[in-house]
């Protein structure tokens, strides 16, 4: 019998421990990604959120990240333990020495609404709420804007340009920006395509993938199985992919020839899309230069009245 003082016992022998902690947070979250398949099951969900909140471990609690990954917190001791360190405290250490002279506007946000949830006393006002969501969605272009990848972003603008055929697949929350990122590429002269799987036509729409056509991927956790079936696909295709989404560890990443990450503000559990429709345009825009396309004079088509 289990004694309920104790941590629960781990889900797998695997879980051998580094001999000793990485140095810093960079190098955590290197070995997480080094890492990722070999964990089990409930700390790779704890490697996940690892991987995409990295700047909120800071300040989270334990119970606060155990929440969000819904595991029990013994499973953040095990992992840990799991890369080196005696317990939560000390990994969160590294967290808090790297991001002491840099607090984002994430960490300030997070803050800020942990404090409007707890007071208890003083009802939100429809206007707070709208300031929080509009601060949720700062937060998140203001990280993207912090954490891009310039030499990700030019291998993707690389993989636009050079395409015969852009497929285009987000479902769910994502098929808004999927839809947005293909009304912005119609005005280049490449041949695009929305799969939207209507009638469950993932498969037929993606029959015409060839290998020097790319499969645009639009995903966040928990990683729609249509997409991952549009992406296994296009690689059986031998067709290039390009993969927006949260994390290096999400599935959709594996194999992909660039990967541009972004992660979202959330209110109160709802997350912004706003971020990623920014990284969409931003991808256009980049496109549209390198393809000389004169962009201040891209406008609606007239001739079609009500």
């Amino acid at each position: 019998m289990t004694r309920p003082d104790l941590p629960a016992p781990s889900e797998s022998a695997s879980e051998a421990a580094l001999p000793s902690p990485p140095v810093n947070a960079e190098r955590l979250l290197q070995l997480i990604t080094e890492e990722y398949e070999s964990l089990p099951r409930q700390l790779k969900r704890i490697a996940s959120y690892m991987s995409q909140q990295s700047d909120r471990i800071m300040v989270d609690r334990i119970s606060d990240i155990a929440r969000e990954c819904e595991v029990h917190p013994s499973a953040i001791v095990r992992f840990s333990q799991r890369f080196g360190f005696s317990g939560f405290s000390e990994m969160q250490a590294l967290f808090r020495e790297a991001y002491t002279h840099k607090t984002t506007p994430v960490q300030n946000y997070q803050q800020r609404i942990r404090s409007m949830i707890a007071n208890k006393s003083q009802k939100a006002s429809a206007g707070d709420l709208a300031r929080e969501c509009v601060n949720a969605t700062l937060s998140g272009i203001e990280r993207l804007g912090l954490e891009l990848d310039d030499e990700a972003f030019e291998k993707a603008v690389d993989l636009v340009v050079n395409a015969d055929n852009i497929y285009v697949v987000g479902v769910r929350r994502s098929f808004a920006v999927a839809d947005y990122l293909v009304y912005n590429l119609q005005h280049t002269n490449k041949r695009i395509h929305l799969v939207s799987g209507l009638g469950g036509s993932y498969r037929e729409q993606m029959r015409s993938v060839r290998a020097n056509d790319l499969v645009i991927a639009i995903s966040f956790t928990p990683y729609g199985k249509e997409t991952q079936h549009c992406l296994r696909i296009a690689q059986h295709h031998q067709a290039k992919t390009l993969i927006i989404t949260d994390s290096n560890l999400s599935p959709l990443a594996k194999r992909a020839n660039a990967v541009l990450l972004v992660n979202e503000g959330s209110s109160f559990a709802f997350r912004s899309l706003s971020a990623t429709l920014c990284l969409c345009q931003a991808l256009f825009i980049a496109v549209a230069y390198r393809l000389e396309l004169k962009v201040d004079e891209i406008h609606e088509q007239v001739g079609f009245e009500d």
